[in-house]
């Protein structure tokens, strides 16, 4: 399964099977987890068995069910760029547990964080996790109705970006990945700026709640489909890679 396809299959996950994840999908996840702690500065850890910050209706509202393993998304609080890199990062985790055809959500608040196993180092914060493991192949009744009652309206392509002059391809195709970025209670915060020349910006109205961790999985979600690297930062540019420079 390739990135893009991964990213048209994911969906949020809610509910699990009562059965571990396999050691070897273990041990293909924690060696994406090195790779991603190595590259972002992050801590992210892999909590094989978390379900007590899950169990009971309080710790997680009614909203999940059979969690045992999640990937907490740990860094420095000093960190500028924390949660813009937790978004990227973690979804980077994302897709790579839905290649495995495992099932996954991002959490920000139903679970209890005080009895989250994982641990933090000097001046660390644990900022979120996302819940992984096996699942039913379909969502079952009752993650449609969460999913029904939690999230709003997807936004049409239009609305994910601005711009004052046509646009190319490869650039809806990467507003296109956007729109399949997952986002606290889907409000698709994100805006995608295209001006002439192919100077393009990923943006959202302020850096307060999740709206920098969405804005870190949008712009994973456009690079996936465009190419290209956007810089860290609110309002930061996207550059394109020689060899897509000379293709466009």
């Amino acid at each position: 399964m390739t990135t893009l396809e991964a990213i048209e299959k994911r969906i949020s996950r809610r509910s699990y099977l009562n059965e571990p994840l396999d050691k070897n999908q273990i041990t293909f996840l924690q060696s994406h987890i090195n790779k991603l702690n190595k590259d972002s500065g992050l801590s992210i850890q892999f909590i094989e068995d978390g379900s007590y910050a899950f169990h009971g209706f309080m710790k997680s509202y009614g909203m999940f069910h059979g969690v045992q393993s999640f990937f907490a998304l740990v860094g420095k609080e000093d960190d500028i760029h924390l949660n813009e890199k937790v978004g990227y990062y973690g979804e980077k985790l994302v897709l790579e547990a839905t290649k495995l055809g495992l099932g996954t959500c991002w959490v920000g608040g139903t679970y209890d964080k005080k009895h989250c196993p994982c641990t933090l180092q000097d001046h660390e914060i644990l900022v979120c996790v996302i819940t992984v493991g096996k699942v039913e192949d379909k969502q079952t009744f009752k993650e449609k109705t969460v999913y029904k009652l939690a999230h709003r309206k997807t936004k049409p392509i239009e609305e994910l970006y601005k711009s004052d002059v046509p646009v190319p391809d490869w650039f809806l195709q990467g507003i296109k990945a956007v729109g399949k970025a997952p986002s606290a209670v889907n409000r698709q915060p994100v805006t995608i700026r295209y001006q002439s020349d192919d100077k393009i910006t990923a943006s959202v109205a302020s850096k307060g709640g999740y709206l920098l961790i969405d804005l870190g999985i949008a712009k994973l979600h456009f690079e996936a489909a465009a190419g290209g690297r956007f810089d860290l930062g609110n309002g930061a540019d996207y550059k394109l890679t020689s060899s897509l420079q000379q293709q466009r």
